[in-house]
């Protein structure tokens, strides 16, 4: 990796010196301007609306599975702004390889809040993804989704395709040994694969500083030989900027880039977390600060843009969200049989427990109607 060849914002904002790109703060000013990316204020408020919509499904996703009406979910409050940047970067023919906190990208992908609600009520068909164009399924297993990513970005570059590949993991996911070896064979064969880390503070539990020694997630970047930035994840105009050049990067054909998402999980890390047992209030009021909605609509407010009703609007998208979870809910378009008889030829005691449990559960939403 020659320095020279490199954008102006990954020299600018070396990982080696710590340095994080930033373009608004808190209040909504604009703190870089060199950096502002060119967007009208068309697009600026549809990306408002988006991260808006993406916050009130998530809302609602927790709701029906603390009812009981859906399994284990993963929230992704705090991380709109990561999420959405992404999502207006991602051309159709480009691929989307998701981990499982990146509900306003997929939806910008084409997933439907009804496949993604399919998934989360452990339907065969919540991954299937029918107007999402080269999108993969959710990916639960940690990293696994970056050598998938690595794979298909091989395949684009040997068949001289214009498409790159984005994908995601978390901040505990750099420990896994897929992400190494995924980032290696990418620096490697330099093919188009634009790396985010979500680095949202905690591995479940698990700070970042018990995670590494190093400065940052970004400079992990450096020993594979390819380029690497730490951006505000919760400034929807870095992150868009950083997914902008990143993209045209790989496209170039010089090969992948990290980019670390600096940013904090506002939530939960799954609806069978408590977060409470881990971190302070007063540590999540400090970032509570910094979200990523509230900063977008400072800055829309000042600069005279802001013709939103956030309330009106708020209903609207739950009546369309409701209306879509009710679909998957009512979905009984597979035998939940098939879910447990094809994966032995002679069902193991243990999965017969769990069918059995399963069944039982079914039940009992029959029952409560």
């Amino acid at each position: 990796m020659i320095q020279n060849n490199l954008p102006a914002i990954f020299r600018d904002f070396n990982p080696l010196e710590d340095k994080m790109l930033s373009v608004i703060d808190n209040e909504g000013h604009v703190v870089s301007k060199q950096y502002m990316p060119e967007l009208d204020d068309e697009t600026v408020i549809d990306a408002y609306k988006q991260m808006l919509y993406e916050r009130t499904a998530d809302e609602m996703a927790i709701s029906y599975q603390r009812q009981g009406r859906m399994f284990t979910y993963t929230p992704n409050l705090g991380q709109e702004a990561i999420h959405i940047a992404a999502g207006m970067n991602i051309r159709r023919e480009d691929w989307l390889v998701p981990a499982f906190r990146e509900m306003g990208t997929l939806l910008a992908k084409g997933v439907t809040m009804k496949e993604m609600f399919l998934f989360y009520l452990g339907n065969e068909h919540g991954g299937s993804f029918q107007n999402a164009h080269h999108t993969l399924p959710i990916a639960i297993s940690i990293g696994t989704q970056l050598h998938h990513a690595t794979g298909i970005a091989y395949s684009v570059k040997y068949q001289k395709k214009d498409e790159t590949v984005f994908t995601f993991i978390g901040d505990g996911g750099t420990s896994e040994g897929d992400f190494s070896e995924a980032l290696n064979f990418a620096g490697v064969w330099q093919v188009p694969v634009v790396f985010t880390i979500q680095n949202n503070q905690y591995a479940i539990s698990v700070p970042v500083k018990s995670q590494t020694k190093s400065i940052n997630l970004a400079v992990k970047s450096v020993a594979f030989g390819i380029p690497g930035i730490k951006v505000d994840g919760n400034d929807f105009f870095a992150m868009y900027l950083a997914y902008k050049i990143a993209a045209a990067y790989t496209l170039s054909g010089k090969g992948p880039v990290l980019i670390e998402a600096f940013t904090y999980r506002l939530g939960a890390h799954t609806t069978s977390d408590d977060p409470t047992k881990y971190r302070k209030k007063e540590e999540e009021i400090e970032w509570g600060l910094t979200d990523p909605l509230i900063r977008l609509r400072h800055f829309m407010e000042k600069k005279g843009i802001w013709n939103i009703d956030p309330e009106k609007l708020t209903e609207e998208y739950k009546q369309q969200i409701n209306q879509q979870f009710l679909d998957a809910e009512q979905n009984k378009s597979y035998p939940h049989e098939d879910v447990f008889k094809f994966m032995f030829s002679d069902m193991p005691d243990e999965l017969k427990r769990q069918k059995t449990e399963y069944e039982q559960f079914l039940r009992w939403k029959e029952n409560r109607k």
